[in-house]
């Protein structure tokens, strides 16, 4: 079963991260960014934004509102070759991500919770 206090408390430590890196923004991308279907708004929204916006966001309101999570989450390789472009030091991003998908991985019907 997948520990939702531990993917919340993963969240905020991303968050944290992200803030100490200057990637969050106070101001939320036009709505139309939002309509994009390429994988990761990639061409609406730099990845940082997108995990500020849509990833930490929509899971954020699924584990708060105890909603069914999805059976997988694989972002952490994202992650690995959009901060590869950089010039951050972002392996504590890297390693919260992929501390956040293991939890999918480490479950053996991870959207249902059981």
């Amino acid at each position: 079963m997948i520990d939702r206090e531990l993917l919340l408390s993963i969240i905020k430590n991303l968050e944290t991260e992200l803030k100490a890196l200057d990637l969050w923004e106070a101001t939320m991308p036009p709505a139309q960014a939002f309509e994009s279907e390429i994988p990761f708004f990639h061409d609406t929204m730099q990845f940082h934004q997108w995990l500020q916006w849509v990833f930490i966001a929509r899971f954020r309101a699924i584990i708060e509102g105890e909603h069914e999570l999805p059976a997988r989450c694989d972002i952490a390789p994202m992650a690995e070759e959009y901060f590869k472009t950089n010039a951050l030091y972002a392996d504590p991003v890297i390693g919260l991500l992929r501390r956040f998908d293991q939890q999918f991985s480490a479950t053996g019907d991870a959207a249902s919770g059981s």
